[in-house]
């Protein structure tokens, strides 16, 4: 005897947001002409310099919205299908 399942399977849009995320962390700091001058200068530290600790930072909470996407998707996905969440996953995360 075959289980229905009452909830729907979810959509790929939280996967593409994730695709989209991770694209431009790792796409826009290789975009050299957009950070390779001197000027302007933020407390005497060179625009080379700061810009790369904001493209860190900005990596950083793409890659970790990215992540929280997947994980959703993941749990909504198994959750639709009947099957228990993965084992060392936190409810409520």
């Amino acid at each position: 005897m075959s289980q229905q399942h009452t909830s729907a399977r979810p959509g790929p849009a939280r996967l593409v947001v994730a695709g989209v995320a991770l694209t431009i962390a790792i796409v826009v700091p290789l975009l050299v002409w957009t950070y390779a001058r001197q000027g302007p200068e933020l407390a005497g530290i060179p625009f080379f310099f700061w810009y790369q600790f904001v493209l860190v930072i900005v990596s950083v909470v793409l890659t970790s919205v990215a992540y929280r996407l997947v994980i959703s998707h993941e749990r909504d996905r198994r959750a639709s299908e009947g099957l228990a969440p993965r084992g060392g996953e936190q409810h409520g995360a």
